[in-house]
């Protein structure tokens, strides 16, 4: 077998590098050996291959050149799932069972005539979890609109020379100790603890984020009654003197009590403006909320009120120190959009 010059550079190159799998590295092997003039029998012998072997990649080269030594793509076994079964099971997935709240892969995979691992393939191609459940709620205010568009422009466009803080309040956080001490995490086992804990009391967490700058006012409580809102309003009168204050908070009763409306109209600086109904979601300090509650109270386990408020207190620290604000990012308009197109969903 002859071959030119530049096919017997590239191929030494095969056989030299690390990178190249090692059949093709065989397959340069056979022709280099075949174009030295060894016979098909002693390249099958020092190849540790079969003398058919040799001569298939012997005729590939002779019929196609280098290409010819390369593997070829094939088509693969032929598909056994048509998309009208595929179309079947979404169908099927979409509708609840007779005797139960969802579908599992087995359950469907007995309905429909297919494997739970076909059936779980499926789901996944087409992003299906029947396992899965989101809440959502449309907020009946009749001022929904208004309000709406009153939060989000003081998030999006703030007033000159004021301040917008996020109020609200984080009522009845219990010091909960667990029954026994939690085992540590470790390579292949997440941290455990008991389920059971004994109560030690509770305490309210009243917060002010600021939402030019992240940071948060906190004043913990042992009650959660319009008094301690006062004293909250008073300690925000303090740490922002001289500061035009707009407040945002939710509908709760304490928030809208004669003696808070009072104390508002003698502090004419402080402008509360009240979230729609069923919408706290429009106030950034239940984002904020949510972070203390998964990184300093949930998994924690306190022997007392105390140390539950110092938990409290060292992340409130820890926060403002590296404080980010959170970015508001959708006008009113889009969000109208977003829950219109949600209710035709709810509809249909």
């Amino acid at each position: 077998m002859e071959i030119s010059g530049a096919d017997r550079a590239e191929l030494e190159s095969w056989v030299r590098a690390q990178s190249v799998p090692q059949a093709l590295a065989m397959r340069a092997r056979v022709v280099l050996g075949s174009a030295a003039g060894e016979s098909v029998r002693a390249l099958a012998a020092r190849l540790g291959v079969t003398q058919v072997t040799v001569c298939l990649w012997r005729r590939r080269y002779r019929s196609a050149g280098l290409e010819g030594l390369r593997t070829r793509p094939r088509s693969g076994r032929k598909r056994r799932i048509t998309a009208a079964k595929e179309q079947a099971v979404i169908s099927a997935t979409q509708r609840k069972p007779k005797a139960a709240t969802h579908w599992s892969a087995r359950r469907l995979a007995k309905v429909v005539g297919l494997s739970s691992a076909t059936v779980h393939r499926i789901w996944q191609k087409y992003g299906l979890q029947p396992h899965r459940t989101e809440t959502f709620k449309f907020s009946r205010d009749p001022q929904f609109d208004a309000k709406l568009a009153d939060i989000v422009g003081l998030y999006l466009d703030p007033p000159e020379r004021a301040l917008v803080l996020c109020v609200d309040e984080k009522s009845q956080i219990q010091a909960l100790n667990r029954t026994q001490p939690a085992f540590p995490m470790w390579p292949g086992l997440p941290a455990r603890m008991t389920h059971d804990y004994t109560r030690h009391g509770t305490t309210s967490l009243f917060a002010a984020l600021e939402v030019a700058s992240g940071k948060v006012h906190g004043r913990r409580y042992r009650r959660h009654r319009h008094a301690e809102f006062i004293a909250f309003l008073e300690s925000l009168a303090k740490r922002y003197p001289k500061l035009e204050l707009h407040l945002i908070c939710d509908n709760y009763g304490t928030h809208k009590h004669p003696a808070v409306k009072q104390w508002l109209a003698a502090h004419r600086r402080f402008h509360l403006h009240f979230t729609p109904t069923s919408a706290s979601w429009l106030n950034l300090v239940e984002r904020w909320f949510g972070l203390i509650t998964s990184q300093a109270i949930r998994r924690g386990s306190f022997q007392s009120v105390a140390q539950l408020e110092q938990a409290i207190a060292r992340f409130l620290a820890d926060w403002n120190q590296h404080a980010q604000p959170f970015v508001w990012t959708k006008s009113a308009r889009q969000i109208k959009r977003s829950i219109r197109h949600a209710k035709l969903i709810y509809e249909t």
